[in-house]
């Protein structure tokens, strides 16, 4: 999970909306919740037209909450970026098995020279895997990150 902070020059309500009209139009799912003490809660992830498209587009999700600080037009912007739960447990399923795969080739079960350079390619595999999965994870919030900045057009705490 990753955080990032700002603060913007309108209220909640402006903003929400603002984002809203602005990521709805571009093919995101935009939800959102309003407190009773000035507070917008938001969640944005991509929206997919095919299941298969789970794998390739909608692998981070935005969550935000925008709070009115004291001055009167101005506001708190709390975003945090997250995996989503299925490519966290590809990744976790998959060292999980290199891991059960590496404990028989060592206990010899089987321990012939292939089954050694078999579990050193599966390890090689998931080192790829999860090394891809860390690099669009960043890309994907750099993304994110210029998307709602040119939306809200910014300043930094």
């Amino acid at each position: 999970m990753k955080l990032w902070n700002f603060e913007a020059k309108n209220n909640p309500k402006e903003i929400s909306n603002k984002l809203e009209s602005a990521l709805k139009t571009a093919g995101f799912v935009f939800n959102t919740n309003c407190d009773e003490n000035n507070s917008v809660t938001f969640k944005v992830r991509k929206r997919i037209l095919y299941a298969w498209y789970m794998a390739f587009q909608n692998w981070t999700i935005v969550n935000g909450k925008l709070v009115k600080t004291d001055n009167e037009n101005s506001t708190d912007v709390e975003i945090s970026f997250n995996q989503h739960f299925l490519i966290k447990l590809i990744v976790f399923t998959h060292i999980s098995l290199i891991l059960g795969l590496l404990i028989a080739i060592i206990a010899g079960i089987n321990s012939s020279p292939t089954m050694y350079i078999f579990g050193g390619l599966i390890l090689a595999l998931g080192i790829v895997l999860w090394i891809g999965v860390q690099r669009k994870f960043e890309k994907d919030i750099q993304k994110y990150k210029t998307l709602i900045s040119e939306i809200l057009e910014y300043q930094r705490i």
